[in-house]
This record gives structure tokens, sequence and C-alpha cells, in this order.
């Protein structure tokens, strides 16, 4: 396999200088062509979802396929507009001079993607790297297998393997990748992960893109409408059964509104994704593997040895891999519980007595991928952005940042570097070049040797 994946590897490198010279008009019919594969696969991709996840069609429909064809569609409404050289201002030093950027592709590409979100998360970057001319290699996880095989047609049908290739398989086939230099890698995952590939891309001096992840934080007041907040947390931790990055991990919240913030949770998870008193199957997801499912199960034994209180379910059934919604109250902050990224539907709550004291709280984790915000109080929220750090910040509400291409998606430190989406991810795939057109009206002779040391005293007015 290693020989085969050179092969590819060694056919981008050569097609990579012809990619670099085609304008928007080629691109955008390469986008449209994505998108009507995808389109043409559409039941594949529902039923390939429903078997690594149990997604819903609904939820396959929202969060894998419709928000993939709104970023295809705003790549090809902007991208003529992106591809354009920017002009830059002048300087006093270099008056005549004309300066501008221009944007061109980094070259071979790879993008490896995770299970959680197995087709949005792999075709997001695509896209992007489409966008800005790049040849790209695309590794799919093989966690969600059926969606991995069904990427891997849609792939091989629509594009030439010397422009985009696809290669399924477990971690062996990610170590031959991340053996080759690439001039970009884009992986989303585990922070752990995320550290092992940006290892390996130093040693061939490779730009890297992390998206990662952490716990991202919610942070509720005593001033915000507290039923519609825990019906927004309540949705932003269980859709796809918490296996989401920016899902909200823990809750910060005053002590006075504890109990009946737990009350308002449990109603609007139970109006969500149950049925008759039982879980609805048919729109809750299961955890993707029983190593998953083992290690969700320990958390929450682990804490509730440690003190932590379960206030509400904890039921699991393994035959079908499904852990209920699970509250946890007075957990012991360095418990595992809340030192690792949960990734499934357990919700840890913690409480604060001033704002203060959660904000300390926030600053002494790492910095997280997401942070929620409810406060219909001005000054509070202004307090927590001002006084925290995040890859993105939601102010009453969740996860819906990462929806608009016009915000850049990405982490900071441990939870990420680069950003997507837009012409941000347009950017992220692209070599920013400065290009300056000297006039023969230039002075900089002016500076050349033998030096006139009158001459300083003139320039340092000018600069």
């Amino acid at each position: 396999m290693e020989e085969k994946i050179k092969s590819v590897f060694d056919l981008q490198q050569q097609y990579k200088f012809a990619l670099r010279k085609t304008d928007a008009k080629i691109r955008i019919e390469k986008l449209k062509k994505l998108k009507q594969a995808l389109e043409n696969s559409e039941e594949e991709i529902f039923d390939a979802l429903e078997k690594d996840l149990r997604k819903s069609r609904f939820e396959t429909a929202v969060t894998e396929l419709f928000f993939t064809y709104a970023e295809i569609d705003h790549a090809i409404k902007k991208l003529a507009s992106w591809m354009k050289p920017k002009s830059v201002g002048k300087i006093m030093s270099n008056l005549f001079a004309v300066n501008k950027i221009y944007y061109e592709p980094k070259g071979v590409c790879l993008i490896i993607a995770p299970w959680n979100y197995p087709l949005q998360l792999i075709m997001s970057p695509l896209i992007s790297a489409i966008a800005a001319g790049n040849c790209v290699i695309l590794k799919p996880s093989e966690l969600s297998s059926n969606t991995a095989a069904v990427i891997t047609k849609i792939i091989s049908s629509t594009f030439d393997k010397q422009e985009i290739a696809c290669f399924e398989g477990d971690a062996e086939i990610s170590t031959a990748l991340l053996k080759l230099p690439f001039d970009h890698i884009f992986f989303t995952g585990s922070t752990a992960i995320g550290k092992i590939v940006m290892a390996a891309a130093a040693k061939n001096l490779t730009s890297v893109t992390l998206e990662l992840g952490g716990k991202s934080p919610a942070i509720i007041d005593d001033t915000c409408d507290l039923k519609k907040a825990a019906e927004k947390i309540a949705w932003g931790k269980l859709v796809n059964a918490g296996q989401t990055c920016i899902a909200p991990d823990y809750v910060l919240i005053d002590e006075s509104l504890e109990a009946e913030f737990i009350e308002y949770y449990k109603s609007a998870a139970e109006k969500m994704f149950f049925k008759e008193g039982e879980i609805n199957k048919t729109v809750y997801g299961k955890i993707i593997n029983e190593k998953q499912f083992q290690r969700l199960n320990e958390l929450i034994r682990n804490a509730i040895d440690d003190g932590a209180k379960l206030n509400w379910s904890g039921k699991v059934d393994e035959e079908s891999r499904t852990i209920s919604p699970t509250v946890l109250t007075a957990v012991n902050a360095d418990n595992p519980i809340m030192q690792e990224e949960i990734f499934g539907p357990i919700l840890p709550i913690i409480q604060y007595q001033n704002l203060q004291e959660a904000i300390d709280f926030v600053n002494g984790q790492d910095k997280p991928l997401a942070l929620y915000i409810f406060s219909d109080y001005s000054k509070n929220q202004q307090k927590i952005i001002s006084e925290t750090s995040s890859g993105g910040t939601c102010v009453n509400d969740v996860l819906v940042h990462i929806s608009n291409p016009n915000l850049p998606f990405g982490g900071v430190n441990n939870s990420g570097m680069g950003s997507c989406h837009g012409i941000f991810g347009f950017k992220n795939f692209s070599h920013e070049r400065a290009v300056v057109f000297q006039s023969k009206l230039g002075m900089t002779k002016m500076i050349y040797p033998p030096y006139n040391m009158g001459l300083l005293k003139w320039l340092k007015k000018l600069l």
C-alpha cells in the first residue's frame, strides 16, 4: 500500500503545476461536479451514516449534507473575488511601487478526517482545497467505515487520482501518508493525535491546520432565560449522542440556579430524544464503537467513585451502544471527566458563587475550541469574552457559529491552529504571496552605498 500511496503522491506532485494555472471558472466547475456527485449519492450517504452512528435522515441532512452544500454554494459565489490579487497600501519609502497579494495554491495537500461527522468534516476542507487550486489526498476515518467507503466511491468516480485521491484504512495508512512531504496537512481529530501529526509534519517543514477539540464550557449567569439555555445546551450536548467537537462539554452555573437548570435540561432532553419514557433510537445516535462506549462508562463510574452525584440517568445499553443523557453534579475538578474531552452525552455541572470564579475556572484549563455564554447582561457577556480565550464563542446559543462561512472556525493552542470555512478555508490552502511592481520612479537607489550621511536625517523625517 505504501508504494501505491507514493505513486499517487508523485502523480499529484507533477500535476500540481497544471492545477495552479486554473482560473475561477474551472475550479467552480469542479465544485459543481462534487456537489452533483454528493446529491447523486444521498441515499448511500443516509444509509452509511445510519449504520456508522445511527444518525437519522434529518440529522444527516442538516449536519452533514446541507452544511456541505451551503459551503460549496458559498465558495462558488465568492471564488472569483477571493482569487483576485489584492492591492495593499503604499509606504513613503517606496511611494511609486504597486503592491499586491497573490493567492497561489500550496500544492499537494493531505486531509485527515474524523469519524464523528465523517462526511462534513472531510468535505469542508476539500471544498477549500479545490477552491484554492490544490491536489488533495483524503484519509477518511476507518471507524466510520461505511461512510468512508461511500466517500471513496464518490471521489474515485468524480476526480482523476492525479488531482484528488482517497485512501481508506487504519493508522498504518495515516502513518504512511504522514511520511510524505506534503505542502499542507489539514487534520481534524483529538489533541493527542494532532501532536503526532504536527511532529510528523515538522520533519518536512509542512504547514498544518489542526482542528482539535477540548473541553468547551457553557457559563450560565442569573440574568439569562434559564429554560431556553437548558433547551439549547441539551440539543448541543446530545445531538450525535454528544460526539461533537464543539458540544458543550460541561456547565458552570450560578449555584442558586443548578436545581432549576437540571429540571429544564431533563425536560428538554426528554422532549427531543425520548418517546414514551425511553430513548428514541430513531433520533438519538449510538456511540461509534465498543472502545469509546467503555471509555464513557468508565468516566461515569470513576466520577461517581470520586464523589460526584449521578443526578440523572446513567443508563446504558451495551448491545446497541447507547448511553442515555447523563447529568453529574458535585464533580471533582481534578477527576478525569474534567481533564479530558468527554465526547459523549454526559454533562458535568459545576457551581460557582460569582462570575469571576467561573472565568478563573475556564482560564485554569487549556483553551477550548468553543465557549458558550448564557447571559442577558451585556457587561457580563463582554467580561467573559474579554477575560477568556477560545476558538469561537456563542452568546445565548450553542454550535451555530460553525454554520456561518463568513466567520473563521478553528481552535487556539491545544484546541487547534488555523481556520477553515469560506474565505478563511481558501486562505488556509493558499500561500499569500507578496508581489511588488517597482516603478521607474522608485527611489530605493538613494540607500545604496556609498552612503550619504546627510540623507539619513531626511530619511528619518520621511519614514
